[in-house]
């Protein structure tokens, strides 16, 4: 399924895919790259990761209700005990500086445990898995990854990366069914979300 409102997103290619250290994050301190991929969804830059705020980031991609909804239930009810150890609440909130904790199984292995970015695994998901257009994933070969991917009776695994990516083709693939390299990139490095915020916004003022 294409998404037509995010079909026509264009990252620059800026991101030094061989930095696998610390970045400068959106509130000026520095952060990992999977810190600063959850960073787009703490929408006051309080550390602090709350369904609402998930709801919104959702929301300001581009995602629908039923989707910003479901995925802001899912993914706070599953990060916020690995985020917060002993401090269980009812709000669900994730701390982002822990969001690393959070990693599930069965996933690429494009972060390491401490949140880093990966280049050697990004480029295995292409090599591996891109074989239509050597830059972008089809519906198929992405369902193939996911099941390559997966751990023996890793079902929680399973439901996440199935989760992520299925949510990631449908708001960003084009209109021909291709999920790109670059906008999975932009995933990774934090860049993509942002990039999508600014460009919904600028469509609705021209409209």
């Amino acid at each position: 399924m294409a998404s037509s409102s995010s079909s026509s997103v264009a990252l620059s290619n800026d991101y030094d895919t061989n930095n696998q250290e610390a970045v400068v994050g959106v509130d000026g301190g520095d952060l990992s790259p999977l810190q600063k991929h959850a960073a787009f969804f703490d929408r006051n830059k309080d550390g602090l990761i709350y369904p609402w705020e998930t709801f919104q980031g959702f929301r300001a991609i581009g995602a629908g209700i039923p989707l910003s909804s479901i995925a802001s239930i899912f993914i706070n009810v599953a990060l916020s005990p690995k985020t917060r150890p002993g401090k269980f609440s009812l709000l669900f909130p994730i701390e982002v500086k822990n969001i690393h904790k959070g990693k599930h199984g069965s996933d690429t292995g494009v972060y390491d445990a401490e949140g880093r970015f990966v280049p050697a695994k990004f480029e295995e998901i292409f090599h591996k898995h891109a074989l239509t257009n050597p830059n972008a994933l089809t519906s198929k070969e992405l369902s193939e990854l996911l099941k390559d991917k997966r751990i023996p009776k890793d079902y929680k695994g399973w439901i996440g990366a199935w989760t992520e990516w299925k949510a990631l083709y449908i708001l960003c693939s084009d209109k021909d069914g291709f999920l790109h390299k670059d906008i999975i990139r932009g995933v990774y490095d934090g860049s993509l979300f942002e990039k999508l915020e600014k460009e919904r916004a600028s469509a609705h003022k021209k409209a």
